[in-house]
């Protein structure tokens, strides 16, 4: 987590990005990855690269492409996600924190429907594996949102699982078996998405795929929402701090129905946004934000859910020092906003 920055340094000159920048023609605004075995497992697109602009200003590959950096497991997946055109976005259909374990995922998934014309939540004990797999509005939804927790499980892909209600966490470690309570990848396959514009996997690990495949098909949830009928999948190559996601999806989904955005832009500029933004702008926009109780959970909260952090408070008054000053950047390390990419068209 600390060291992720010096890494992705690293990482960028081990595949000299820049040289590979220079070989594509400046008119290109958009950049499609479909990177190779181990490399599905990282950041790319938070790579940094040699300034064009002459100011001294850091940048990453996202700046370099306006239009968008995204992701596709295999040049086979992204043809079939480009055949499918969808412009309807209109209805959600949601999974909310079954486990009951997720602070902000009550929020998140409040906030978010609220940008959608009508919305079918399961929250809680509700989002029971029965309930998700039958439920019509699945079917029908524009838009599927699954605010939980995700498991890849590296030893057998095909068993990697979204985790729905009436499964304990410590189970994933010890079992690592499909039990009642996951919604695994073998499940997903036999999905029908046919109405689906956009799956977002609010959750961890949901990105990871089997990369010792030597082949040019990577098993993963994404590959298996894309099958399922999905052109697009939004997911996390890690486990993101809780408020961290809750901020990004909340931004990410303003872009794209408030800004008409595409998907990836929008993304990727919510990413940009989560990276920049001060403790005095992040207080102002939350203040912004109608949906009620929305402000009073966030200044009332630390910031942050680990030892690091435990002591920095959003409020306008910090309560324990240290705390941070109104031009601080709590978000800034790539922990926090690298994690999610787009998968797809």
């Amino acid at each position: 987590q600390k060291n992720l920055s010096n890494r992705l340094d690293e990482l960028a000159d081990i595949l000299s990005i820049d040289d590979i920048i220079k070989q594509i023609p400046e008119t290109c605004d958009r950049l499609i990855l479909i990177p190779h075995q181990y490399l599905h497992l990282l950041p790319l697109h938070a790579l940094p690269i040699n300034s064009q602009q002459g100011e001294g200003k850091s940048e990453i590959l996202m700046d370099r492409f306006p239009a968008g950096v995204s992701y596709a497991p295999s040049c086979q997946l992204l043809q079939l996600a480009k055949t499918r055109e969808r412009r309807d976005f209109t209805h959600l259909f949601a999974v909310q924190n079954p486990t009951d374990d997720l602070d902000y995922t009550n929020l998140e998934v409040e906030v978010i429907k609220s940008f959608f014309q009508a919305a079918e939540v399961l929250a809680s004990q509700d989002a029971k594996e029965a309930a998700v797999k039958v439920n019509q509005n699945l079917t029908t939804a524009h838009c599927c949102h699954f605010s939980c927790h995700g498991y890849f499980n590296p030893e057998s892909p095909v068993e990697s699982a979204l985790l729905l209600a009436e499964v304990k966490t410590k189970q994933i470690v010890q079992d690592k078996t499909t039990e009642d309570g996951f919604l695994t990848l073998g499940e997903i396959f036999g999905l029908k998405l046919e109405q689906c514009r956009l799956v977002t996997l609010s959750a961890c690990e949901t990105g990871l795929i089997d990369f010792q495949n030597s082949s040019d098909e990577y098993i993963g949830l994404p590959s298996a929402f894309l099958v399922a009928g999905s052109p697009a999948v939004v997911c996390s190559l890690w486990a993101v701090n809780d408020l961290s996601t809750t901020l990004l999806m909340i931004k990410f989904y303003d872009n794209l129905l408030n800004y008409q955005m595409s998907l990836a832009v929008a993304l990727n500029k919510a990413q940009l946004w989560l990276r920049d933004v001060t403790k005095e702008n992040l207080l102002l926009w939350i203040k912004r934000l109608s949906i009620k109780g929305y402000q009073k959970l966030f200044l009332s909260a630390p910031l942050l859910k680990n030892d690091d952090f435990r002591d920095l408070s959003l409020s306008e008054e910090p309560f324990e020092e240290p705390y941070l000053s109104p031009s601080d950047k709590p978000f800034e390390e790539p922990y926090h906003w690298a994690a999610f990419c787009a998968i797809g068209q």
